[in-house]
């Protein structure tokens, strides 16, 4: 997953700054790299490291990136492999002039495409799926950067949300299915693209619309237009991104995150009830869950453990001795909330279930009598290749335990999971979203990735 940003100004010459926080705002979308491009009269100039956002940019540099069009990323990569040239956005020179690309998601033809280049002389210098499209945009680029643009994303197959700078417009790509968000705000006459409305709210911007599933917008000469680069599928948005990647406070299509998530609390304590003292949360991803399943149960929530707020998500760091180191520095219970307590703790998830077993270990050892835990999604069978980062079917300790084996793993008293009927009645009852990494049943079947 990453965060994209995107903002077409009409008399601004300066809206790095802008974009900026637009990308504190996304920085729960990734935490690797941090990155701006800016369109100056034709030229594009950009800015991109590792490290978040405060830590890529200063007051120097931004000053420097002057201009009236921009886009801008956050990154989290779905390899081991951290490197500068990894980063985004990426910018390309080509026969018909410079991009920029920013992106979010996963190509599962991705080598396939890549390695038939490549037989054809083109070089690559990146490992990223953002190169692939930038190559084919300029394959076909002729005349028309818009038709170009059609016939690259009609080539390719996973989940895409694309913004893409040219010298005279932005434009925004959704792909058919709708796994990736985007959608567009409106700041006075200026017009903004993003991952999630979390980030209007920073800036100031008013959200207009989320982009349909196989569109494309397209902004020049301030306004705006709405082109269809595929035929819309039935929508299938990422079920993760309402359980787990969006901030509380963002919309997704129209429903509110926190509403979701709270929704989905309360029904994990219709569906897994037990006799508690305390309600507390993972923080937190799991915050808002544990809220509703107080509210349901009527068990008082409090704050059991907390956390270290200068360290990232352990999720989505790549490999497994940096989540346990992560996970030592990142929590520590409150120990006067937990000791002699039946306590019920609250996640979005178990993937791995190394995490959980030292949280309930933690919990024990300051003094909780019993730990309860309860998980607002169903158990995590399957791998993603459509963008979430999860490792391979025997690494997936849901894929390889039953749940009461779980239970053991973890050394809980008890362990509940929400049903798949459980999430999506809090998700509105519609059946618009991908459950893949529950059920093995994917909108678009891997290949070659």
């Amino acid at each position: 997953m990453s965060g994209i940003i995107g903002i077409y100004s009409k008399d601004q010459r300066h809206i790095s700054k802008i974009i900026y926080y637009g990308l504190y705002a996304l920085q729960h979308r990734g935490q690797e790299s941090s990155g701006i491009a800016i369109n100056n009269n034709g030229y594009i100039d950009y800015h991109k490291d590792l490290g978040l956002a405060h830590e890529v940019f200063n007051n120097q540099v931004l000053d420097r990136l002057r201009g009236n069009i921009g886009i801008g990323h956050v990154r989290y990569s779905d390899t081991e492999e951290i490197t500068t040239i990894n980063a985004e956005p990426l910018v390309v020179g080509y026969k018909q002039g410079a991009l920029a690309l920013a992106y979010d998601g996963s190509l599962i033809n991705f080598l396939e495409i890549k390695e038939s280049m490549q037989d054809k002389g083109v070089i690559f210098q990146t490992s990223i799926d953002t190169e692939v499209i930038a190559n084919l945009i300029a394959k076909y680029h002729r005349d028309d950067i818009e038709q170009a643009i059609i016939k690259a994303v009609r080539d390719v197959r996973g989940s895409y949300a694309l913004v893409i700078m040219t010298n005279d417009r932005l434009i925004g790509v959704r792909d058919p299915y709708g796994l990736k968000p985007l959608c567009i705000g409106k700041l006075g006459n200026d017009y903004i693209l993003s991952s999630e409305t979390c980030a209007f709210d920073t800036i100031g911007a008013e959200f207009v619309r989320d982009v349909e599933p196989g569109e494309m917008v397209v902004i020049i000469d301030g306004e705006i237009k709405s082109v269809r680069t595929k035929e819309a599928q039935e929508k299938n948005i990422c079920i993760f991104e309402i359980i787990y990647f969006a901030r509380p406070d963002s919309k997704l299509d129209g429903k509110s995150i926190y509403l979701l998530r709270r929704e989905a609390g309360r029904n994990l304590a219709k569906e897994c009830p037990v006799d508690g003292d305390i309600v507390i949360s993972a923080p937190d991803s799991g915050t808002v869950a544990a809220i509703g399943y107080a509210e349901e149960s009527g068990i008082p929530y409090d704050e059991g453990l907390i956390k270290n707020r200068y360290v990232g998500r352990t999720f989505v760091q790549p490999t497994q001795e940096l989540r346990e180191q992560g996970v030592r520095i990142k929590l520590n219970v409150l120990k006067e909330n937990v000791e002699g307590k039946r306590v019920i703790i609250v996640d979005d998830s178990i993937v791995r279930g190394t995490t959980m077993g030292r949280i309930v270990d933690m919990l024990k050892n300051a003094g909780a009598k019993e730990v309860h835990v309860r998980i607002s999604a169903p158990p995590v069978k399957y791998p993603c290749h459509l963008g979430m980062h999860t490792p391979r079917r025997e690494n997936l300790i849901a894929a390889q335990k039953s749940v009461e084996e779980i239970k053991e793993f973890i050394g809980a008293d008890s362990l509940c999971y929400l049903s798949l009927e459980g999430l999506l009645d809090a998700a509105g009852g519609e059946e618009i979203y991908c459950t893949g990494c529950f059920s093995g049943q994917y909108p678009i079947e891997k290949e070659n990735k």
